[in-house]
């Protein structure tokens, strides 16, 4: 049978602040080894199925999920985006309806999996995903429950049907009993001795066309938001954008409140693979690798007499010395330092930081573009310099802006820069001046990066000062 994996790929991943941001959030970055979360879920999918995935993500993270799928040479179905957040259930009602356009002749089953969690068994895993086949075939709605290993408030939890069953063991599949909320401490306590409520992991299986089924039976209104987002929608580059005002309109709910809470087709498959869902810095911790005293690092660190801790370094050297069970992050920007026990709360000082007029929750000092990416090293009054690096073969976007001018240096590779009606090749220890107003575009025909100092100086320095008059990735002046 057909499994199509969605992979949704729409979180801001705020407890991860400030590693993880809501324009680089946690599934786009190698916090556990050499592949990304997004990169190790999409891996993940390729080793239960060979079909192409479905993504579905945010319309401003399309470059970077475009570019990460290329790093690790994966195809895509489809790369769907969400105009506006509206929860899982939409997101996973416009996988399911590509997914019915695209195989008409036999709905698929679609292995929906959030892209920021850590699976470490993969092999388990797949045969686990494999054992609630015949089920999802047969017209259930699968989840996978992870048994827990220990009292977990931070999580919801499914019970499992116990009447006439033995133990749980690893792909055992049962009909859903109930879902419960987080609980307190002594209620987890409470549910790992009884041995039938599992972690709720929000990973499903299910048939398209069944998905669909159930939504028009318990949330009508959200299916034919979806319906029309998708038929009014088109198609872009390599993107799928279905139509705002529609999808605007659509009721916002996850999949479990949506659908799982009142289905009566719903089992849940036990799962014990080395499941976590990365949601804190202490998760980080818990599967990072740890030295003799507990410690996990990252980076240009420099400890002495500290235990149990995590502490990443970015950029600088990091010293910490003497200190328990604490978490120290640093950025170029931003430095968090907490009590491991406190990480939780991380997404009130991001709730603080966006009620600001910082933007240090939103951005990076470092950003991704489709081109490539810029640096803000330094900034003050009426200037700014930025390290800007072009990607081979990339292009900017035929552009001019209204308040400022700008110097470029060429630190290495090869620049061809369009000036007015001016077309010039500039390289190493050279530079170009784009004076205010001028029409411009910067872009790499070489092999190898480019790379240059770019010094603004004007009355107004913003990124919105961007006239685009032609852009090869279909970007608007805001984008």
């Amino acid at each position: 049978m057909d499994i199509i994996p969605v992979i949704l790929s729409g979180g801001s991943g705020t407890r991860l602040w400030p590693l993880s941001r809501n324009a680089y959030p946690k599934q786009f970055l190698n916090l556990v080894n050499s592949h990304s979360l997004f990169q190790e879920t999409v891996l993940r999918a390729q080793a239960v199925s060979p079909a192409k995935p479905i993504i579905v993500c945010n319309e401003q993270h399309r470059f970077m999920v475009a570019e990460q799928l290329r790093a690790i040479e994966a195809g895509h179905e489809g790369i769907l985006l969400e105009p506006i957040g509206r929860n899982t259930a939409p997101a996973v009602a416009l996988a399911a309806l590509l997914a019915v356009r695209n195989h008409p002749e036999n709905s698929p089953l679609l292995l929906v999996l959030p892209s920021d969690h850590l699976i470490k068994d993969q092999k388990e895993f797949s045969r686990v995903v494999n054992s609630g086949a015949d089920a999802a075939q047969a017209g259930a709605i699968v989840t996978f429950g992870v048994m827990p290993d220990k009292p977990e408030t931070g999580y919801g939890y499914i019970q499992a049907d116990s009447v006439g069953q033995g133990t749980l063991k690893s792909g055992t599949v049962r009909d859903v009993k109930t879902f419960v909320e987080k609980p307190d401490l002594e209620t987890a306590q409470r549910y790992i001795e009884d041995g039938d409520y599992l972690w709720n992991s929000g990973m499903f299986l299910f048939r398209a066309d069944r998905y669909l089924q159930e939504l028009e039976k318990y949330q009508p209104a959200m299916l034919k938001a979806c319906e029309t987002a998708m038929k009014c929608g088109h198609e872009d580059l390599d993107f799928i954008r279905p139509d705002k005002a529609a999808f605007t309109d659509c009721p916002a709910d996850s999949i479990d409140y949506a659908v799982m809470e009142q289905t009566e087709v719903a089992k849940v498959v036990s799962l014990d693979a080395g499941w976590n869902d990365v949601g804190a810095w202490s998760s980080l911790w818990e599967v990072g690798e740890q030295d003799e005293q507990g410690n996990v690092t990252k980076g240009h660190v420099v400890q002495e007499g500290c235990c149990n801790s995590l502490i990443f370094s970015e950029y600088r050297l990091v010293s910490v010395l003497g200190l328990e069970d604490v978490v120290v992050v640093e950025t170029p920007d931003a430095v968090l330092v907490a009590h491991k026990d406190k990480v939780q709360d991380v997404k009130k000082i991001v709730t603080r930081l966006n009620g600001s007029a910082q933007s240090l929750a939103m951005h990076h000092r470092k950003v991704y573009r489709p081109w490539g990416s810029y640096d803000s090293v330094d900034e003050g009054d009426r200037f700014q310099v930025k390290r800007i690096t072009v990607n081979p073969g990339e292009t900017l976007s035929l552009q001019k802006h209204f308040h400022r001018a700008e110097h470029w240096v060429v630190v290495s590779g090869t620049a061809e820069v369009t000036r007015g009606d001016e077309v010039t090749i500039v390289t190493e220890n050279q530079s170009t001046y784009i004076p205010l107003g001028t029409v411009h575009r910067l872009s790499n025909p070489g092999r190898m990066p480019l790379e240059l100092i770019e010094v603004q100086s004007g009355s107004y320095l913003g990124e919105d000062d961007i006239v685009r008059l032609s852009d090869t990735y279909g970007r608007n002046s805001d984008d």
